[in-house]
């Protein structure tokens, strides 16, 4: 670690901590939306939106303090594209809950729910990885295990297409679903950028 002669703001590791626990109550709600029945899916829909206003209310906060404070914990811009990242996952699974309910989806492909857990665990593993922003110590295997998770999300989502081009019939249904899981899979690439930003901001401290 690099010796630093003057004093940082550490309020930021605070607050990525608090961004990326809103990730977990997005990731085990979208479980739980498909677990339910398609009425009981609009209030799930909903509570999705709240945690996704949460989130964005937390990157606000992260941007209003990196324009407030001179000394960073690490480089602006790899603060600015920590939080940006962060927010593109839970944008990404809200749109994907938002979708469900718009497009009255009665049954999701089985392999859905496989895209889904992957973004719980992914969702978990960047929870955890962030208060030891602190200390850089440990995150190797964040990183390490979120891209393999990404590559396990690029496998459901190649067989899931596949499933469905040649299962689905109804070409406006399969258009709707097309588009709910291309963004699921969008959130699994999200969560390999935060990763593939804390395996950046690691080797820059190190």
């Amino acid at each position: 670690m690099r010796l630093r002669l003057t004093p940082r703001d550490t309020t930021f590791f605070d607050l990525f901590a608090a961004q990326a626990k809103h990730l977990v109550t997005g990731a085990n709600l979208l479980g739980e939306m498909l677990g339910a029945e398609r009425a009981g899916r609009k209030e799930i829909g909903k509570r999705i939106a709240d945690a996704e206003h949460d989130a964005d209310e937390a990157t606000h906060l992260i941007m209003r303090r990196l324009n407030s404070t001179f000394v960073t914990p690490f480089d602006r811009d790899d603060i600015y594209m920590l939080a940006s990242s962060l927010d593109d996952c839970m944008d990404f699974m809200e749109e994907a809950a938002d979708l469900i309910v718009l497009y009255k989806i009665e049954d999701l492909p089985p392999r859905v729910s496989d895209q889904v857990q992957v973004l719980q665990r992914a969702a978990e593993l960047t929870a955890e990885a962030m208060p030891r922003l602190r200390s850089m110590d440990s995150l190797s295997e964040y990183w390490v295990e979120v891209n393999r998770l990404e590559n396990q999300a690029d496998k459901i989502h190649r067989k899931l297409l596949a499933q469905m081009f040649d299962e689905i019939t109804d070409p406006i249904l399969l258009m709707k679903l097309k588009e709910i899981v291309e963004r699921l899979e969008d959130a699994a690439d999200a969560f390999e950028k935060v990763a593939n930003t804390v395996e950046t901001i690691a080797l820059k401290e190190s």
